[in-house]
């Protein structure tokens, strides 16, 4: 039985630097391919430190060596609520200086998730993202960081591997571990 099971290929690096190179060229490589077909990548983004050596690598790749992101459409995972996009620890701003801001993407093919929305349209606003998603034919490449309790993308442990984009509530050490980006732990949103 368990060889039935997927197996993941793992592959460890000598360091995070040298790891981000490799999965950026391998990011430059689909983008490209894509490109020469006329066809749009789609990304899926992530936020945190672990992407930060990524992205930089993803400019240092437009900007050195031509990488166009002309044919990219990006979906974030996550974003604070309540939170506004110019807040200072908001993913939309984290995204902006980390990645958007210094590549040619085109602004309407980022795809972030409004921390503003009313409550009570966020099932109907989830609902339009996802849908966004599959329009554009699904993620092509996701980049993921891992939690200190193994959250991926706010979706917290005992979160259903079915789940979709939604408000979820975040644990407290989740909180705790982003309280470096806040003043004080009582103004890390919890959801």
């Amino acid at each position: 039985m368990i060889d039935s099971l997927e197996k993941i290929p793992v592959h460890i690096h000598e360091n995070s630097k040298k790891a981000s190179e490799l999965v950026a060229n391998e990011i430059a490589d689909l983008i490209c391919a894509k490109a020469k077909k006329g066809e749009h990548c789609v990304l899926g983004m992530a936020t945190g430190s672990t992407p930060k050596k990524l992205y930089a690598e993803l400019i240092r790749l437009h900007k050195e060596e031509g990488l166009s992101f002309k044919n990219v459409i990006a979906f974030n995972l996550d974003e604070y609520y309540p939170m506004k996009p110019d807040a200072p620890q908001s993913y939309h701003r984290f995204m902006n200086e980390c990645l958007y801001a210094h590549v040619d993407i085109d602004p309407k093919n980022i795809h972030i998730p409004d921390g503003t929305i009313f409550k009570k349209d966020i099932t109907t606003y989830a609902a339009a993202f996802e849908k966004a998603i599959d329009d554009a034919g699904g993620i092509d490449f996701q980049i993921l960081g891992i939690g200190t309790n193994g959250h991926i993308g706010f979706n917290e442990p005992g979160s259903s591997r079915y789940s979709s984009t939604r408000i979820a509530a975040l644990e407290n050490n989740t909180r705790l571990s982003n309280a470096y980006e806040f003043d004080h732990i009582s103004q890390v949103p919890r959801l």
